[in-house]
């Protein structure tokens, strides 16, 4: 991700230890799904479907849907 422009999204879900908001790669948004490296696996997040709003300026939600080891 050198180089890349980040943007700050906003988690809800997930383990407690995440913090709330998170910077990724502005490409990522597109894609509607983030995966967060996170212990021994990866937490999966998907836009939420009011996630994005344009008019408030709030940062868009990913919403937690499940963990992934990593492969060894």
């Amino acid at each position: 991700m050198t180089g890349e422009l980040t943007v700050q999204v906003r988690l809800s879900g997930g383990p407690p230890h995440l913090p709330a908001s998170f910077g990724v790669a502005r490409s990522l948004l597109s894609e509607g799904r983030i995966k967060i490296p996170y212990g021994a696996g990866y937490e999966h997040f998907v836009l939420a479907e009011d996630g994005v709003n344009q008019q408030t300026g709030e940062p868009p939600v990913f919403v937690w849907v499940g963990r992934t080891r990593i492969a060894e």
